[in-house]
């Protein structure tokens, strides 16, 4: 009898309300729908019950994807993995995305998963779905990793492609009603280059992608992001390069060529700041004409001790102020990424990033930051000496789960001073505003009141007084006053917008 063509897709909940199409599972599934196989993609975020949906689904099917990164997508794949153990152990699980590209043999050890798959994963998965299907040894399918006999057997890496020579998303399996529903907005995230020539101590990109920078050409980018947007009715892409700005040249040409095109969709980019301050202003008028609204930049940190310590010896004040003046003149809206409890950051260091946040955002109102803990995520090179820093690192897949910004707890920054930098970070979320992709469903009276509170946490954070945070729990009272999404995850725990390092510009 015929095995089925049928491959189940399951994307847990990042616990955001800013909710779209995941980029990962419709990069692999296009080769796999061009070789025939029936592909559902069931998102844990847009499906109700999505536990017992899996289940149906998987009772006809002839494997299980999952796609996932470090931190709290991990709890919802360990629950889908063994209910589907439970209900039949010999049916087939594959787990692909960050987190198992950079921790491949701690992730397969996981009695419930039987295959991995490493980096890109468009060929990969497709040779080694077709060996599942003939029940033949994938022995000779270049980066995978699976079990025999209870023992763990990785094949040779599977050489990078260009992005260039890599089939386009199956952006048609996205259900943009069901995301529209959840976050009130229309969007969709986009590639257009891979990689960054920088060497960051936090982020984790070389681990994956390497620092050999390379993209689609401007032509292919207006093309597609054009005809995505009209097809699907999307008010927005976010382009998630790791830094777009690294060829100026071909950013311009994108610009022109999307005005050429009448695009009306707005658009989204990550940068490091050295980069998007050499745009001139002629350049960023450009870009806003064809639709960008906000760059999104890593600035890090406010002390050049930590920055040192970051590897981030290509960035300087001066650099950062100069993007972020020129953006808000050209229409453009700077947003900056902070990582607070940086090896080698004491109280005199964040200080300094919080008199320098507290600076850009008076002299350039409509600037934002956005923060994190510093988390040390597998394929980081500040990962080559967490054990003498003193953090213990899990051991276990599962252990991972727990490994999010929002409360992972360090040596350094434990009990009473990791709560006080959580209540400070809290304070900056409401001294300033912030505009998150989702829809703003606050009503007129809540956006009032929270915009009164500002000024008194603007105060707090200019003198460090965060004792009997009165703003903070009034902030909490108007928040229930707004209906929205809820995440699956504990939302006491995480905020729904809070974005992990690998992942953030």
């Amino acid at each position: 009898m015929p095995r089925s063509r049928k491959i189940v897709f399951f994307f847990p909940s990042f616990a955001s309300s800013d909710a779209t199409a995941p980029l990962g599972i419709l990069a692999v599934a296009t080769p796999l729908i061009r070789a025939g196989y029936q592909i559902v993609l069931i998102d844990s975020t847009i499906t109700p019950d999505y536990k017992k949906r899996v289940l149906e689904e998987a009772r006809d099917a002839l494997c299980l994807g999952i796609s996932l990164v470090t931190g709290p997508m991990i709890r919802e794949t360990v629950e889908i993995a063994k209910a589907i153990k439970a209900w039949n152990p010999d049916f087939p699980i594959i787990l692909g995305g960050w987190h198992p590209s950079l921790l491949p043999t701690q992730t397969l050890q996981a009695p419930y998963i039987d295959y991995v798959v490493r980096g890109q994963g468009e060929e990969s998965l497709l040779d080694l779905v077709g060996h599942i299907k003939n029940n033949s040894a994938p022995d000779f399918v270049a980066g995978i990793g699976f079990k025999r006999d209870n023992k763990l057997v990785f094949t040779p890496e599977r050489a990078l492609r260009p992005l260039v020579d890599m089939p386009p998303k199956a952006y048609h399996l996205a259900d943009f009603d069901a995301y529209e529903r959840v976050c009130g907005k229309r969007w969709a995230m986009y590639t257009s280059s891979l990689a960054c020539p920088y060497n960051c101590g936090y982020c984790t990109n070389a681990g994956v992608y390497g620092r050999k920078w390379n993209a689609l050409p401007a032509e292919q980018f207006v093309e597609e992001t054009v005809d995505l947007s009209r097809r699907y009715n999307l008010e927005m892409l976010w382009i998630v390069d790791d830094n777009f700005l690294v060829d100026l040249d071909r950013a311009r040409a994108i610009s022109e060529g999307l005005v050429r095109a009448g695009s009306e969709f707005k658009w989204s980019i990550q940068a490091t700041t050295n980069l998007t301050s050499r745009l001139s202003l002629e350049d960023l008028k450009l870009l806003r004409r064809s639709g960008l609204h906000q760059i999104c930049q890593g600035a890090e940190s406010g002390s050049p001790k930590v920055l040192k310590a970051m590897n981030k010896n290509f960035q300087d004040f001066g650099t950062i102020y100069e993007s972020a003046a020129r953006c808000i003149q050209a229409g453009i809206r700077p947003s900056f990424n902070i990582i607070f409890a940086f090896p080698g950051e004491g109280e005199k260091e964040r200080k300094e990033t919080i008199s320098f946040i507290m600076d850009v955002c008076r002299k350039f109102p409509g600037a934002e930051f956005w923060t994190n803990i510093f988390t040390p995520y597998p394929g980081a090179p500040i990962m080559d000496k967490i054990a003498e820093l003193g953090v213990i690192t899990p051991d276990t897949f599962e252990g991972w789960a727990d490994f999010f910004p929002r409360y992972t707890k360090l040596p350094w920054l434990n009990g009473k001073d990791h709560k006080q930098l959580q209540v400070m970070r809290d304070y900056l979320r409401i001294a300033f505003d912030r505009i998150p992709i989702g829809a703003d469903r606050r009503t007129r009276f809540t956006r009032l009141a929270q915009k009164c509170i500002s000024f008194p946490a603007r105060l707090r954070l200019d003198h460090g007084a965060y004792r009997f945070p009165v703003e903070l729990w009034l902030n909490d009272k108007l928040k229930e006053r707004t209906a929205g999404f809820k995440p699956v995850v504990d939302a006491k725990r995480l905020e729904p917008n809070e974005i992990p390092v690998e992942a953030a510009c």
